[in-house]
């Protein structure tokens, strides 16, 4: 088994060094990373003389990045010839690549559900699991923060209306938007989602600060529960 691995690195330092320059991933990245795929990108991440193997079997085991972003890292870390830190390295890359889609806008101003979603998009779609997070708004409906409520299975059982509202309250914001993903990819509310928003919606009366809307983030798509009238009356 050791002459077979021995055998196998140098099979994988040939590979990269028979390459012409221009045809190499770093080549490649440096004159224009857009145009690069998949692989190609993962290989420079990952470094070394093995990397065209390496990011060849990450996209062999994931298929795409979207997986690989849902990935735990120890299910990354466990491909052959990747390991803890290189994993690590992947998912604070991809972690990079949402932070660049936020808005960085300070008081970016909501006059839509698409406007909501632009920035709730970012942080919500393709996780692995769901989140719950609420925007809150001040008078003129400019955006104060977006907070983290839950994560995990969510159900309306395991929601408290309480802590839906406390970071308006402790700003002394107007109104919040609340949102929460769907691992699945499928936007479409559930009934509970609607119970929810129901639930929150009348305790915003009581409360003066409006929910303005629930959104409910898929993969590449959104629902507005207000638009399509679920929950709001």
């Amino acid at each position: 088994m050791s002459q077979q691995n021995s055998l196998l690195s140098v099979e994988y330092t040939s590979r990269l060094k028979l390459l012409p320059i221009k045809e190499t991933p770093a080549y490649r990245v440096a004159a224009n990373a857009d145009e690069c795929n998949l692989g190609e990108l993962l290989a420079v991440m990952i470094g070394g003389n093995d990397q065209l193997e390496v990011a060849e079997r990450l996209v062999g085991k994931f298929g795409s990045l979207k997986r690989l972003a849902q990935a735990h890292p120890e299910e990354i870390a466990a491909v052959q010839g990747v390991g803890k830190q290189t994993a690590l390295r992947l998912k604070a890359a991809i972690a990079l690549g949402r932070k660049l889609l936020q808005p960085d806008e300070e008081h970016r101003v909501i006059h839509s559900p698409s406007d909501a979603a632009a920035i709730l998009s970012p942080i919500l779609a393709h996780r692995d699991q769901e989140y719950l997070v609420v925007l809150v708004l001040d008078t003129r409906n400019r955006v104060i923060d977006a907070v983290e409520i839950y994560r995990g299975s969510l159900n309306s059982s395991m929601v408290r209306v309480a802590e839906l509202f406390k970071p308006a309250i402790q700003r002394n914001a107007a109104a919040i938007i609340l949102s929460h993903n769907h691992p699945s990819g499928d936007p479409t509310p559930s009934p509970e989602d609607v119970s929810l928003t129901r639930t929150v919606v009348q305790a915003g009366k009581l409360m003066d600060i409006d929910c303005l809307d629930h959104l409910v983030i898929g993969a590449g798509s959104f629902v507005s529960l207000k638009e399509k009238g679920l929950g709001f009356i």
